[in-house]
């Protein structure tokens, strides 16, 4: 399975996984996503595969090592381009009593650019970031400049914030070796062969661009990206059409009188997730105790996204089945995420099933897809 995305860069998602951080994005910062899953840039088409690693002992310690590298790259170069942001801040005739940024009035504002170069001079005075990936380091200092960029176009997004060991897990090469891929394994640059658990072949006619690294509840994945110069033709209208109506005490409702209901995915856990919160509450927070119920709440939520994924890709399968031309109502489904169904709107999906998951589905099957204006829709 994949997921289109319309604007770029395009990638396409396996079923039962999550975006991932492309490299010149959501390079840490999220970007609005109309129609998932796959998309054409002058004719490229990009796939994206998820794979759990099956990493040793020492394997599992370098890449944590190469996490604690990038991080700190990462806020080295978000507290330089800070400072340099705070001191132009100052008045010319006074500054603050307690403290205040000083730098120099023609220093040159810490960019990509000069943050590279400056990289390449901080591994003489710091050898251990000699142990990471050049290509990896660059990378982070890409994400960094991404999104310092989209915050001064979408201010309401926020100032980027210093990230701390939960909230950067992720690393990319974005350059890759001859024959990298082998049947159950794949060969990382710097790193060398890894074993994967890969449940499908390779796709064919694609090769691959980009590794990702990314941490999770679960252990360690990897993401690659292939890339294809395929076209791929848009599906034409059929005959048989069908007609889907979102609800809330009703997942869906089919133009063929069919009432489909959605399976509670978290409100029948919900007393399993507060026991462990409870539990959480009492424990001292960053010993061991509380880093182990942290795990199991996180492993509990990521097992709840997965069961939720995979219904609803078996029901865009199932409804595709039905039908060659497929409609539904364009309705902004974030208003139903803060209202009084807010609860059971998040927990049913119905916003990532209707934007994101059917339309994907459509287009690879080959069915029709369109959305149609909500109103005046169930009026004869």
């Amino acid at each position: 399975m994949g997921r289109r995305h319309d604007n770029h860069p395009n990638k396409i998602e396996e079923k039962g996984t999550y975006p991932i951080l492309s490299f010149d994005w959501r390079s840490g910062v999220s970007r609005k996503v109309h129609a998932p899953f796959c998309s054409r840039v002058s004719e490229v088409t990009h796939w994206l595969r998820v794979n759990k690693i099956k990493p040793t002992k020492q394997l599992f310690k370098q890449f944590d090592q190469y996490l604690d590298i990038c991080r700190s790259v990462y806020n080295y170069g978000h507290s330089e381009r800070k400072a340099w942001l705070e001191s132009r801040k100052s008045k010319i005739d006074r500054c603050s009593i307690v403290s205040e940024y000083i730098i120099a009035a023609d220093a040159a504002f810490p960019s990509y650019k000069n943050q590279a170069k400056a990289l390449t001079e901080a591994k003489k005075k710091f050898p251990h970031l000699k142990l990471v990936n050049a290509q990896c380091l660059q990378q982070v200092l890409k994400r960094l400049d991404k999104a310092c960029t989209d915050f001064f176009k979408v201010p309401e997004r926020g100032f980027p914030r210093f990230r701390s060991k939960n909230r950067f897990r992720s690393f990319i090469f974005p350059q890759l070796g001859k024959n990298c891929l082998d049947i159950g394994r794949v060969k990382l640059p710097s790193i060398g062969w890894i074993r994967i658990r890969q449940s499908r072949d390779y796709p064919t006619g694609f090769t691959p661009k980009q590794f990702q690294i990314v941490r999770r509840a679960t252990g360690y994945h990897l993401m690659i990206v292939f890339q294809s110069s395929e076209v791929v033709p848009e599906p034409i209208p059929g005959k048989i059409s069908l007609g889907l109506d979102a609800g809330i005490e009703s997942f869906v409702a089919t133009s063929f009188e069919e009432l489909i209901k959605s399976p509670k995915f978290l409100r029948s856990k919900l007393r399993k997730l507060k026991l462990l919160q409870r539990r959480l509450k009492k424990k001292t927070k960053g010993s061991n105790n509380w880093l182990k119920l942290q795990n199991k709440i996180a492993k509990f939520n990521e097992k709840v996204a997965n069961t939720r994924r995979d219904w609803l890709f078996k029901l865009a399968h199932y409804l595709c089945e039905q039908a060659d031309n497929i409609f539904v109502e364009d309705i902004n489904f974030k208003s139903w995420s803060r209202g009084l169904f807010a609860l059971s709107s998040l927990d049913s999906g119905i916003g990532g099933f209707i934007n994101e998951i059917l339309p994907f589905v459509c287009w690879k099957r080959g069915r029709f897809y369109l959305k149609v204006d909500k109103n005046f829709t169930s009026q004869e």
